[in-house]
């Protein structure tokens, strides 16, 4: 069981470049009805990148706050739970707590943990320091999104609850290790793809990268960009 706080919040601009985002949340006041897309109430600036049956929820760890202040002290007074646009945080779980394909309850909703966050650059400017993003992708803080399995009713002070996880699957901090090596071992990446729950775009990119290392075998493969760059145009 983990104990969570709950945050939901609309479309607000970001404070140099105006574009907008939805990472400005405010702590929930009273019970939210969630649905297959989220919470209702709740919105996401950028649909190509947020939000959807895959990305219905997202949890970041509360533990990551204080490892990002001592990397970016400038922002260290910005780092407290919700700032970073998630709709749950709790002290007592990190990727590391975590497996894909689990099912959590939380209020009388059901949810699946089925791919991490891929963090962007709205982050970066959000609090001000550059590097914020590639930084949490790099050290993998990256918390994580659940799918909608059953709708329900979730309140502030509820906890989640674990229905059912596979000991042999991977831990989000495993898989996000496996995806981000240079060259892994391509039985393991198949299994990562194959895993039960894994988001259908993570598993597409995941074959693709298999294909890629299956076909060549000599050369140097691309990096993992696991975070999204600033466009040069909105």
């Amino acid at each position: 069981m983990a104990n969570i706080s709950l945050f939901i919040g609309g479309i607000r601009p970001l404070p140099e470049s105006g574009r907008p985002t939805g990472m400005y949340k405010q702590p929930a006041n009273g019970p939210l009805e969630l649905g297959p897309e989220g919470f209702v109430g709740d919105q996401q600036a950028d649909r190509r990148v947020h939000g959807g049956p895959d990305k219905a929820v997202h949890l970041y760890p509360a533990a990551h706050y204080a490892r990002l202040a001592g990397r970016f002290p400038a922002a260290a007074s910005q780092l407290v739970i919700g700032s970073m646009g998630e709709n749950l945080s709790t002290a007592e779980l990190d990727e590391r707590d975590v497996r894909l394909g689990d099912i959590w309850r939380l209020g009388t909703a059901r949810l699946q943990l089925c791919q991490p966050r891929n963090p962007c650059w709205k982050i970066d400017e959000r609090y001000g320091c550059e590097g914020m993003a590639e930084f949490i992708a790099h050290e993998r803080l990256t918390g994580w999104y659940w799918r909608v399995l059953t709708p329900g009713t979730v309140s502030p002070g509820d906890a989640l609850e674990l229905e059912h996880s596979d000991p042999l699957a991977f831990t989000l901090a495993e898989a996000m290790l496996l995806w981000q090596a240079h060259r892994p071992q391509l039985a393991d990446l198949e299994r990562l793809a194959a895993s039960p729950g894994i988001a259908d775009h993570w598993r597409q990119k995941i074959a693709t990268r298999i294909d890629w290392l299956c076909k060549n075998t000599g050369q140097t493969p691309p990096p993992v960009v696991a975070f999204h760059v600033k466009p040069e145009n909105p």
